[in-house]
């Protein structure tokens, strides 16, 4: 399926903000990508606004369109506010938790660790990348692939992240979904209100 492979600071251009961990391109460039970059903006319409949100999720998660749609889909059907729960099932999604955890240093590199078999959940081989975590979920590093290189080097060079909703065993190179996540504690900058609005029309 295909996914963008396209320069990752071009986007965090679009939007202003390091969206996949490009700061660097901000810091030189801080104003949009292409020929008209530096120009003054015309006024953005509400529209425009709701769909460069859904966009930014889209790009953060790694979705394509069709994913992205059916996973709001599901959201809404489920009790709660429908913007939260959608953010808490890209949050379970196995892919994002072995990036949350800390085993991979993005979330394309997490979606290549599982879908090579490197990752068990509760002792099983997954590698659907978009399979969704429950609570009490055990996500582990395959006995084989605990002493690969880009899995040794992510979580020594950015150490396990502290997240309230996961816990990380180093010793056994063993995570766990305690519980869903409250938007509170998910990090990402999206207003998930916009993107709610933008399906509702």
């Amino acid at each position: 399926m295909a996914r963008y492979t396209g320069p990752r600071a071009r986007i965090s251009r679009k939007f202003g903000e390091p969206i996949l961990g490009d700061n660097k391109a901000l810091q030189k460039k801080n104003y949009a990508p292409g020929m008209h970059g530096k120009t003054k903006k015309r006024k953005v319409s509400e529209y425009a606004t709701q769909l460069a949100e859904k966009q930014k999720a889209k790009y953060i998660y790694g979705l394509l369109e069709r994913q992205f749609a059916k996973l709001f889909d599901k959201a809404s059907r489920k009790k709660g506010v429908t913007g939260e729960v959608l953010l808490q099932l890209l949050e379970a999604r196995l892919d994002n938790t072995v990036y949350r955890l800390g085993i991979a240093p993005s979330r394309r590199a997490a979606r290549q660790l599982v879908s090579h078999k490197h990752i068990m959940v509760n002792g099983e081989i997954v590698n659907v990348p978009s399979y969704t975590l429950k609570a009490g979920d055990v996500v582990s590093v395959r006995e084989r692939s605990k002493s690969l290189e880009s899995i040794t080097n992510s979580l020594s060079i950015q150490g396990v992240k502290k997240y309230p909703w996961l816990e990380w065993d180093g010793g056994e190179f063993t995570g766990k979904l305690i519980h869903v996540p409250v938007r509170e504690d998910i990090p990402e900058n999206i207003n998930e209100q916009l993107i709610v609005e933008l399906y509702s029309k």
